[in-house]
């Protein structure tokens, strides 16, 4: 497996073993319980604490994640579910955790939760690899790369090795890059976390998480926590999303060469600043994009000169909604200071490139810039 193509990989992942007149993915088991007389030694004994869904899923997202080694993937109900699982299984009172002060917006949340049990919390930005300077004494260091929205990168190798040295785990939320894009097992990171609500489903339809590690007791961590909490998937949900993996590659290569042209036309619009995007071999992010990532993601960020033309931009938009979120078949834009909480100018627009055609979306986002800005 662990020779096999990127497209290969995504459509045949998870997949049992053929048997004859069955289905090739089978359906969603609906579940709360299961047949269980004598010890309840089996795989499936109650619908909290495994499901055969999950089993066919976890395998899959392990199969994108660390191709050809053996990692044990935990599947959850949102992303949140799993970067929340990770953290608050491995740290207890007293312990010191670093994590990126320009990170998803609801990690500010998940500090306030730590520290409320003793945790201390320190943050640093990712850019300039800045946690570096943090990590004396940590127990657990997270990062987030590309950053969300502002898409800095960090050298998770470099990060890593020092954490480990100061004897620290390491977490990456890799919601941006997906495993096509990047994978944090192999940069060395313990646990590679996401948000598969994004790009990994891609249609906007489900919300999902999961973690990955190699380390068995790791990961036995995070699914005892997932069993204490009941942060589990519904059938359906697991087994949308394993439908959903097969198209991965192909939507994944779309969207990066997608990004990178609508990036290379706002480079050219004087009244675009801020632009990011790690593919950009102008970005700041590039050198170490370039070493560490296979695709750059969907993501462009980029600034409008105030709210009102920001907004006047999103609604001119024909073929891109505004919504929050990223990641999926259909493009999205939103300003992002709506929701208060991201350091980020108020003409500050995330874009999401979708699966449309690449000539069609640029011409859109042309025409609508041309309208903010007040030309016809």
């Amino acid at each position: 497996m662990n020779t096999m193509g990127d497209g290969t990989r995504a459509v045949r992942a998870g997949l049992p073993e053929p048997e004859q007149f069955e289905p090739t993915l089978p359906g969603p088991v609906f579940a709360a319980h299961f047949h269980l007389s004598g010890e309840p030694t089996g795989p499936y004994t109650y619908g909290r604490d495994t499901n055969p869904t999950w089993t066919h899923l976890e395998r899959a997202i392990g199969e994108l994640e660390a191709p050809g080694e053996p990692v044990e993937t935990t599947v959850f109900a949102s992303g949140m579910a799993a970067i929340s699982a990770v953290l608050l299984s491995q740290v207890r009172t007293g312990d010191v955790v670093v994590l990126p002060d320009d990170g998803y917006q609801a990690l500010p949340l998940v500090r306030e939760q730590l520290e409320t049990y003793g945790v201390e919390v320190r943050t640093a930005p990712t850019g300039d690899d800045a946690q570096l300077a943090v990590l004396e004494g940590a127990k657990l260091l997270w990062i987030e790369t590309p950053s969300n929205p502002g898409l800095d990168v960090c050298d998770v190798r470099r990060l890593v090795e020092a954490a480990h040295s100061a004897g620290a785990l390491v977490a990456v939320d890799n919601t941006l890059a997906t495993p096509l894009g990047q994978r944090p097992l192999e940069l060395g990171a313990d646990f590679s976390v996401a948000s598969d609500t994004k790009g990994m489903t891609g249609h906007g339809d489900i919300l999902l998480g999961h973690v990955t590690c190699r380390d068995p007791e790791l990961a036995a961590g995070v699914r005892r926590w997932r069993k204490v909490v009941g942060a589990i998937p519904g059938p359906m949900e697991a087994w949308l999303a394993h439908r959903s993996l097969a198209t991965l590659e192909l939507r994944i290569d779309r969207q990066c060469a997608t990004a990178l042209t609508l990036a290379e036309a706002l480079g050219r619009r004087p009244e675009v600043t801020g632009l990011r995007y790690p593919g950009l071999p102008s970005d700041p992010s590039y050198p170490k994009a370039v070493r560490q990532m296979r695709r750059f993601g969907s993501v462009v960020s980029f600034v409008l000169p105030d709210r009102e033309r920001a907004e006047r931009f999103l609604t001119e938009l024909r073929l891109v909604d505004d919504a929050t979120s990223f990641g999926g078949v259909r493009s999205t834009a939103e300003r992002r200071a709506r929701w208060g909480g991201d350091a980020v100018p108020e003409g500050f627009i995330r874009f999401s490139v979708g699966a449309e055609s690449p000539d069609d979306l640029v011409a859109d986002v042309e025409r609508a810039l041309d309208a903010a800005m007040g030309e016809r």
